[in-house]
């Protein structure tokens, strides 16, 4: 049975995109620690990150740096943060926000009901970041 994510990278569940490659996509988390809360995701229904192939494991990282530096600029943040959990969903993601502090951190403290306005926000000023970071 396909997971969550693999039905979002489907379009058969409507997700906020902010990246798309052939191997690896990046949207939005219906319940951000902070707004912006990106999840990086290979297409690849793969669960537990430690049994991915190397060259693809890079690529996601590669996308995640690239997302941290994109949540930063539009966030206004001097760090993002970076959080392999994968017990909520088993297909690998890797949760990229924009951190300010240590409870930023916080599953516990996620937003359960974030606007729609603030998700859409929050994608089109991460896809200006990613714009003009090149």
């Amino acid at each position: 049975m396909a997971s969550i994510f693999t039905k979002i990278i489907n379009g058969e569940i409507p997700g906020r995109f902010v990246y798309e490659s052939d191997d690896v996509v990046a949207f939005l988390t219906i319940e951000p620690m902070t707004q912006g809360h990106t999840l990086v995701v290979p297409r690849a229904e793969i669960d537990q990150w430690q049994n991915i192939e190397p060259a693809v494991f890079a690529r996601v990282m590669e996308v995640s740096q690239l997302i941290g530096k994109a949540v930063c600029s539009a966030f206004d943040a001097e760090r993002a943060g970076v959080i392999i959990a994968g017990l909520e969903v088993p297909h690998l993601h890797v949760h990229v926000f924009p951190a300010r502090e240590l409870s930023d951190f916080g599953f516990a403290n996620v937003d359960r009901n974030p606007s729609p306005e603030s998700l859409d926000e929050a994608q089109a000023k991460i896809k200006a970041a990613l714009a003009d970071l090149g």
